[in-house]
């Protein structure tokens, strides 16, 4: 068993019924009950009912009482333990969207009962090099939601207070959750990598991360292309805001958008050629990975005469984030979801694994 510090995970306390004293707070009473969830005892394991002891609250953390939570691929690998760090009893979920039942002591720009997010991240340092110059994401002592700690799919979860984002008042939070994970991974490197209106961009891929980056793009100003394996998901791309579709499985027609292209945003997580999207590039473009792609194989000489570069990016910073929900409200941007009750979490990994989805799950609370 972890035992984990007042203010993140709890304490795990694996098949016992024990009830413990908490303070007063917002809808739970003064005594309350253990945090129900659901959690898998071993790798691509079941999740059945499991319930921990939170802890006191720290001073610097809020909790919230989760309302809804997205079902990630990242949740698909933790479960599986494919990156080699899960804990288990492990509780998945780190696309939150809850009301705060609860703020720590010192925290002061969030109050009880504001409507929040929570994604990936749970907590920064907020004294290193990275915290200080605004890219918390970038914090070597971050805390992540479902790493070493218990995540959304449960009645309550637990983060610093920096990375509880308000969500805007005309944003549909019953679809903001994917927004937390998804969303801010596609929409990071339009801020970093200074996207223009007048650029043209490509993205790879038309999934749970594609679709929201079309969508992004499009409000963005940009001229996009959208590429895909798949010619019978066009429609659904120009729907989603791209101007062009490019079926890649015709190496041809790949071919003919050689030097069009300012940034291309590859948002799927499995091998492919790379040359011929560095040839779709013009001189200075750049080819901007956010899937997890576990092996990029190119050739230097593929970029040297046009000065074109490869990178990657994790997801934003807090500052970041708000600014994204900003931006989705104002556009009216937003993931095409479906909706199980979360205590149907198993039928949803299962959909998941199977790649059924269009576009992003959301599990909704029913405890």
């Amino acid at each position: 068993m972890f035992a984990f510090n007042s203010g993140r995970g709890g304490i795990l306390r694996e098949g016992r019924q024990q009830p413990v004293l908490l303070a007063l707070c917002f809808g739970r009473g003064m005594l309350s009950s253990m945090v129900k969830a659901f959690a898998a005892r071993e790798a691509k394991g079941k999740l059945d009912s499991f319930e921990y002891d939170p802890g006191p609250l720290g001073s610097e953390y809020v909790e919230v009482k989760v309302a809804s939570c997205g079902l990630c691929h990242s949740d698909l690998s933790m479960l599986n333990n494919d990156w080699g760090m899960t804990s288990y009893p492990f509780v998945p979920g780190h696309e939150i969207v809850g009301r705060i039942s609860r703020v720590g002591a010192r925290v002061r720009h969030l109050r009880e009962g504001q409507m929040v997010g929570v994604g990936w991240f749970a907590g920064s340092c907020m004294t290193c090099a990275e915290c200080m110059g605004g890219d918390h994401n970038l914090c070597g002592m971050s805390e992540h939601t479902i790493v070493g700690r218990h995540g959304g799919f449960a009645e309550f979860v637990r983060a610093k207070a920096e990375w509880a984002i308000p969500l805007p008042d005309d944003l549909d939070a019953a679809k903001a959750g994917p927004l937390f994970c998804g969303g801010i991974t596609v929409f990071n490197p339009f801020v970093i990598l200074g996207i223009r209106p007048t650029d043209r961009i490509g993205v790879v891929g038309i999934g749970g991360l594609g679709h929201l980056a079309l969508q992004f793009g499009r409000a963005w100003g940009c001229e996009v292309t959208a590429f895909s394996t798949t010619a019978g998901k066009e429609e659904e791309a120009r729907g989603l805001g791209a101007h062009h579709f490019v079926a890649t499985r015709n190496a041809e027609t790949l071919a003919a958008h050689a030097g069009q292209l300012d940034m291309i945003l590859v948002t799927v997580n499995v091998p492919q050629d790379w040359e011929p999207y560095l040839a779709a590039l013009r001189a200075k473009g750049r080819l901007h990975f956010v899937g997890a792609v576990p092996e990029v194989k190119t050739s230097v000489f593929s970029m040297l005469g046009g000065q074109k570069s490869i990178s990657a990016s994790p997801l934003g910073s807090p500052l970041t984030v708000r600014r994204m929900l900003e931006f989705c409200a104002r556009h009216g941007i937003e993931a095409r979801t479906e909706h199980l009750p979360m205590s149907r979490v198993n039928e949803a990994i299962t959909r998941l694994r199977d790649g059924r989805p269009r576009y992003r799950m959301v599990l909704d609370a029913d405890f």
